[in-house]
């Protein structure tokens, strides 16, 4: 990912968010973009939300290992045992989730290999018409699986942490986010990024 015009562009519009910006390493947000299994880190947003890094992955590695191939397949997930996939530590509504997600890739509905060519918009909307998937976790996927430059997630909480920090803002409205990210356009993803690297580095 070229990182040279957004840098330009916060120096510009936001100098706050480009001294951040200068200390990140981007390989780390963005490794290996465009080798991303779409299917793979849709089923590993399911199976990780809210739960922590360490218990998502655990939970996923048990998930995995009840598929035949042992890869996550639309195939396989449909094949597997419900409830030893539900005994692994999933909650039914997870279940049903991917069970969900995996019909739609197998019966059209869901065309994940055309998504590169989809506006943001449109995948969004795909997306969240899973169930289980909504906003958080497609415009996440919109970030780091399409790398797409210009997403801002208002339901993030680790972004209104951020601004908080970096805004001396004590409890930042939707309002004042809309008009800090405004200068953002249309770069706002990396504006999403400084915000997170400056608070794993606090």
């Amino acid at each position: 990912m070229d990182t040279t015009k957004p840098l330009i562009h916060f120096k510009k519009h936001d100098p706050a968010i480009y001294r951040v910006l200068k200390t990140v390493n981007f390989t780390d947000w963005f490794d290996e973009l465009s080798q991303k299994d779409h299917f793979k880190s849709l089923v590993s947003s399911i199976i990780g939300q809210q739960l922590s890094g360490k218990a998502a992955r655990t939970i996923r590695d048990r998930v995995l290992a009840l598929m035949p191939t042992k890869i996550f397949t639309p195939e396989a997930i449909l094949v597997s045992d419900q409830d030893k996939l539900r005994s692994a530590g999933m909650a039914w509504a997870k279940v049903r989730s991917l069970r969900d997600l995996s019909e739609r890739v197998l019966d059209g509905r869901l065309e994940l290999t055309k998504f590169d060519r989809l506006s943001d918009e449109t995948v969004m909307e795909e997306l969240v018409a899973v169930k289980g998937i909504g906003p958080w976790t497609a415009e996440m996927f919109l970030i780091f699986n399409l790398g797409r430059e210009n997403i801002f997630s208002y339901g993030d909480a680790g972004l209104r942490n951020g601004i908080k920090k970096l805004y001396s803002l004590p409890n930042p409205t939707p309002k004042q986010i809309a008009k800090i990210i405004a200068p953002w356009k249309p770069y706002r993803s990396f504006g999403c990024i400084a915000l997170w690297h400056s608070l794993d580095n606090q």
